[in-house]
């Protein structure tokens, strides 16, 4: 996930527990959501979609993180 920012994530998942929290829940959601789509885990098309939208909230959160943290090291 946002990896032309992995300078700001390393800083902040150090830095900022709600941040580290969010990319530990991205990471585990792109985990299930590459397992249902290789079928060694079974969800339903909503079960997916859901998934894929709190991935996509997660990244959005994060990636707005990563912005504020750079302005203030600007």
């Amino acid at each position: 996930m946002l990896h032309e920012y992995r300078d700001e994530i390393h800083e902040l998942k150090q830095e900022n527990a709600h941040f580290a929290r969010i990319f530990e829940k991205h990471n585990d959601l792109d985990q299930k959501i590459e397992d249902a789509e290789a079928d060694r885990v079974i969800l339903t098309d909503v079960e997916l979609e859901i998934l894929k939208k709190e991935k996509l909230l997660l990244k959005d959160e994060a990636y707005k993180m990563i912005m504020d943290y750079r302005k203030t090291k600007a």
